[in-house]
């Protein structure tokens, strides 16, 4: 069965990860270098103060707070049915709510569906819950592939799933952003919430990565 008959699109209405080189075109990481480089020699921008911006969305605020609320799911049920029926309340409940004011929704993935988030239009991306948006979920590669061939897409990233489970593509907005929670692997039945949030990763909350079991991590 074709890949495409398992697509499914949410409408948009707005205005160190092994990445597939296809989906990382240098031009955009050039030219905010350039960018940088001429604001910073105008003043405006000082590196510093910069590089403790991004380094604290990307290994402080996101994607720490994502994994937490994975690990939350995957340990409370109630959590669990709260975050799925309205996961804007909950977050916002942890202190992972942005600015912005956007709708956050919760997708869960199970052995019929695997769920995948897109901005197609531009980058839409849940700062607060994942930090800083990965180079590839803003190329217009992935943007545009995703829509049309998802398992292709996730053949890049190394995910390989059964031909009868449905892969749900859903776009982000301006006004929704989507946080993916991955399934829980095998043989972490005792183990707390602390160990559970080393397992998530950035891609399983994207839908772009599986969560793998202890033992699959260290062989």
């Amino acid at each position: 069965m074709p890949a495409w008959t398992h697509l499914c699109i949410m409408p948009h209405d707005h205005d160190d990860h092994n990445h597939p080189h296809s989906l990382l075109p240098g031009d955009p990481v050039l030219r905010i270098k350039a960018l940088e480089t001429l604001l910073t020699k105008k003043g405006l921008v000082d590196p510093l103060a910069l590089d403790a911006i991004i380094d604290t969305y990307e290994n402080k605020i996101g994607p720490r707070n994502g994994a937490h609320v994975v690990a939350k799911a995957w340990l409370e049920p109630a959590f669990r049915a709260a975050l799925l029926k309205d996961a804007t309340k909950v977050v916002s409940e942890l202190g992972y709510y942005g600015r912005q004011g956007e709708h956050m929704v919760a997708v869960e993935n199970t052995d019929t569906v695997h769920n995948m988030v897109v901005c197609t239009l531009c980058s839409c991306y849940p700062w607060p819950l994942l930090g800083i948006p990965p180079t590839w979920y803003k190329s217009d590669a992935y943007r545009a592939r995703a829509v049309r061939e998802p398992r292709k897409v996730l053949a890049d990233f190394g995910v390989a799933l059964p031909a009868d489970r449905a892969v749900r593509v859903w776009d982000s907005t301006a006004e929704v952003r989507y946080l993916v929670i991955p399934q829980r692997p095998k043989g972490t039945d005792d183990w707390d919430e602390e160990a559970l949030m080393d397992l998530v990763t950035r891609d399983s909350m994207i839908g772009t990565g599986l969560v793998h079991s202890p033992e699959a991590r260290t062989t």
